[in-house]
């Protein structure tokens, strides 16, 4: 070996090492990654019904799944299905699942990927003489117009109910207050709270418990963010689920910002809202006891979906069930109650 090559030779080790040293340096002094952002729209302002979203941005939750995450807040006149559609955002929470597959079936490339309530909170509220649904036919039921595409035909086809009963619900409980003889609309974690504040005494029906197959608080996005964002997705799916269970256990986290969103939330009705999720087991019941927090029954998309033809609310071959619910984002996402 000539002198040139064993020179040449003996520098390779130092300048291997050399390499290897500036590589470590290089990286133990690299500015930290940036979190990929990622926008959420809700389907109203900022409440409990929100908490595991809120909960995994105060609590760092979406973070460490690197992720930048904004809770946009939605509200009455938000069309936020139109928005999503427009880039304003990632995904959205869909108020149902029957919702989403009926945007879908009229046109709307849109799937939902998770449903973080088991339980759609829909109640109707009546005074205390009655029992039972069966109590309410004939009786007047304030409901919205959005409630007549919705669950008013599954009340209609189980307990008879008929659409001369109906006068609008306008979002306002002085109308109940003053007649004793009406049932209204509600929210379990809302309207039940103002009317018993109120000093009335009333009962409350939750649809769920008595076969009403809808999810809600859904994570629903566009095809497009799906496929081109598939890991932030999956990522966020995660990340909420992890925050819905870190919420139900203590709150306060995700109660600040929420708070921060929508001053006019009180912790009265906070700790209310929180109680009722917990009692009615809205996050933490049915599939998700086994398959984890957020995760979707086939069996009972399938349900939804052939409510909907049924009650021709979709047109037959507009819609497949498939491109509709999109349960491959969760199958390997098991975060149990």
């Amino acid at each position: 070996m000539s002198a040139p090559a064993r020179a040449t030779f003996r520098l390779r080790p130092l300048v291997r090492c050399s390499a290897l040293a500036l590589a470590a340096f290089a990286a133990l002094h690299a500015p930290a990654q940036a979190e990929e952002k990622f926008t959420y729209m809700t389907n109203w302002y900022a409440q409990a019904e929100h908490g595991g979203f809120y909960q995994a941005v105060a609590t760092g939750i979406y973070k460490k799944l690197g992720l930048d995450v904004t809770i946009k807040m939605g509200g009455p006149q938000v069309n936020i299905l139109q928005l999503m559609g427009a880039g304003q955002t990632d995904c959205i929470m869909g108020s149902s699942d029957l919702q989403i597959m009926t945007a879908r079936a009229g046109g709307l490339p849109v799937a939902t990927v998770a449903s973080t309530f088991q339980k759609d909170p829909q109640v109707l509220i009546a005074h205390e003489d009655v029992k039972s649904f069966e109590d309410m036919k004939g009786k007047t039921i304030l409901i919205s117009p959005s409630a007549t595409r919705g669950y008013w035909a599954w009340l209609k086809e189980r307990y008879g109910f008929t659409d001369s009963q109906t006068r609008p619900y306008t979002f306002n409980i002085q109308p109940f207050m003053a007649d004793k003889t009406v049932v209204q609309q509600g929210y379990l974690t809302s309207e039940p709270y103002a009317i018993q504040k109120a000093g009335v005494k009333a009962n409350t029906f939750l649809f769920a418990d008595h076969g009403y197959p809808s999810y809600a608080a859904t994570i629903s996005c566009m095809d497009q963010t799906i496929a081109k964002r598939g890991a932030a997705v999956s990522a966020f799916v995660r990340g909420t689920m992890e925050g819905w269970k870190s919420y139900l256990a203590d709150p306060a986290p995700g109660n600040a910002l929420i708070k921060k969103d929508n001053p006019n939330m009180t912790d009265e009705q906070l700790v209310y809202s929180v109680a009722k999720l917990k009692e009615m087991g809205i996050v933490t019941s049915g599939y998700a006891v086994t398959h984890g927090i957020g995760a979707i029954d086939p069996k009972r998309a399938q349900e939804s979906y052939e409510f909907l033809l049924r009650n021709k609310m979709i047109e037959d071959g507009k819609l497949k069930l498939a491109e509709a619910y999109r349960l491959d984002v969760m199958k390997d996402i098991k975060v149990l109650p």
